[in-house]
């Protein structure tokens, strides 16, 4: 591996590009590959085994292109089977966890809201994590059921998701959160709608710009941050890459999108 490889990125579809955003913007440099593994989504509802198994396959095709390290832009695979990849393969895995630290930290009212899926919330790293973090905080935990289906099929502004979501947080309305913690990496993108249904109070944090900073910190003790000319991001997808295509935060000359089966 050099310094020249790719990050490689997965996620269970079109989400992780709001990790990926993040990472592009702070390494601009980096030559960035994205999985989109649509085909497969959501992995929120699977049991831990597939979820490791479709970890491993989208893993593999990364290693096959060359990446010099793997984010797991996807809090289900995350939480479900980061521990499994790192003791398998020999490169860096840089993972993603819900943000519950600075929710309970910032929240004056000591009331936070949780939205994700229901293979992160069940997972045992986030139990420990809320356990660790949360102790003096109530914590309002939904599962988001039906919303990266939505944000799969391009719906994620559509009538359906307000009214999915409207009927979601109202656990959370109902105790007067303040800070609502975005526990999939799909979310960011319904942040507009959100804002509609949710008192102006309420803050949102996901776990993007970390995901980023650690990224470039785990490649600079490894000596691997690119010294050389820009790279075209490039983004794969076993789904409909017209999706993908109208959600990538980018200017689409940008970039390059491909159907690859995988």
């Amino acid at each position: 591996m050099s310094k020249d490889s790719p990050i490689g990125i997965f996620d269970s579809g079109v989400g992780g590009t709001s990790i990926w955003k993040e990472i592009h913007e702070l390494l601009p440099l980096e030559h960035t590959i994205y999985l989109a593994d649509s085909d497969n989504a959501p992995y929120g509802e699977k049991p831990e085994e597939e979820i490791k198994r479709l970890s491993v396959k989208n893993t593999e095709k990364l290693l096959e292109m060359g990446a010099k390290i793997i984010v797991v832009a996807c809090n289900t695979a995350t939480t479900n089977a980061i521990k499994h990849l790192r003791s398998t393969y020999n490169l860096p895995f840089i993972g993603i966890e819900p943000a519950i630290k600075p929710a309970a930290l910032y929240s004056r009212k000591k009331c936070i809201g949780i939205l994700a899926t229901k293979g992160t919330l069940s997972s045992e790293l986030f139990a420990k994590t809320s356990d660790l973090y949360s102790k003096d905080t109530k914590v309002v935990e939904v599962v988001g059921s039906g919303l990266v289906e939505l944000i799969e099929r391009g719906r994620k502004d559509s009538p359906e998701m307000e009214k999915l979501l409207t009927s979601l947080l109202q656990p959370m309305i109902d105790a007067e959160i303040d800070y609502l913690v975005l526990g999939c990496s799909h979310y960011p993108f319904i942040i507009p709608t959100l804002k509609k249904i949710l008192p102006p109070k309420v803050s949102f944090i996901d776990s993007g710009m970390a995901v980023a900073k650690q990224t470039r910190l785990v490649l600079r003790s490894l000596d691997l941050l690119t010294e050389s000319r820009q790279h075209k991001p490039e983004f794969f997808t076993n789904g409909d890459p017209h999706i993908l295509d109208r959600i990538i935060p980018a200017p689409s000359d940008t970039f390059s999108i491909s159907y690859m089966d995988f």
